[in-house]
């Protein structure tokens, strides 16, 4: 019968076990698959909100002037100056 789950090998470092088993145990729980699927829907949902800010942000190709567009790169470049 199939409950939604489906069992899977990975291969991770031993001190990533290490300290998902650590972590499960604070929580009560024998295994760390619960923290894996935790971490796993963490990362998906960011890498769908990234996705949704590019669009957005390729949306907005072209809308500025020429003159604003010019002055956000030296703006841009000016702040780049003091990066490390």
């Amino acid at each position: 019968m199939y409950n939604g789950v489906v069992r899977t090998t990975i291969e991770i470092r031993p001190e990533h076990r290490a300290r998902l088993l650590e972590l499960a145990a604070r929580r009560g729980e024998k295994g760390f698959s619960s923290v894996v699927g935790e971490a796993i829907d963490a990362y998906l949902e960011a890498g769908s909100a990234n996705d949704r800010l590019r669009e957005k942000a390729l949306r907005l190709r072209g809308k500025l002037k020429s003159d604003e567009a010019e002055g956000m790169r030296r703006r841009v470049a000016k702040v780049r100056e003091f990066w490390r």
